[in-house]
């Protein structure tokens, strides 16, 4: 026979790389998977926890159900009461809160708080306000002179 050795050893290095190439179809499809599927839903997640953990009380809420609702108080690091009408009060698992409609600032409600403890405290109702004084119309330089 007169079959050469070096023919012979020729075919197995093509058979490696003939192997790799049919794995690289498989590794793309996952590449394209984990970029436009996976890593999308794990910033969701992830947005939505920093979300939950910045949720206080005042903020209106949606829940899973629809329900639509004002925090009255975090009770737990699970639960959290929300007003959903005029004396209702839920109790419901911060996880099934989808969004937060209006958030609540911190300073603004403080200072409600003080205003109606005056109020209380002093026994009469605030004063109104003076009306707003109209601003003076402006000069022109023209005008001055």
């Amino acid at each position: 026979m007169l079959i050469s050795t070096a023919y012979a050893q020729g075919l197995g290095g093509m058979l490696d790389q003939n192997a790799m190439i049919q794995f690289l179809p498989l590794v793309l499809i996952f590449v394209v998977f984990y970029f436009l599927l996976i890593r999308p839903q794990q910033k969701k997640q992830k947005d939505h926890r920093t979300m939950l953990d910045a949720l206080r009380r005042g903020d209106r809420v949606v829940t899973g159900g629809g329900i639509i609702g004002t925090v009255n108080r975090v009770t737990s690091p699970e639960e959290v009461e929300v007003d959903i009408a005029q004396g209702v009060r839920v109790r419901v698992l911060r996880s099934t809160i989808t969004t937060i409609l209006a958030k609540t600032d911190p300073a603004a409600t403080r200072e409600a708080a003080n205003e109606r403890g005056n109020e209380r405290g002093s026994g009469r109702r605030r004063a109104a306000k003076e009306p707003a004084k109209e601003p003076e119309p402006e000069v022109k330089e023209d005008e001055k002179a």
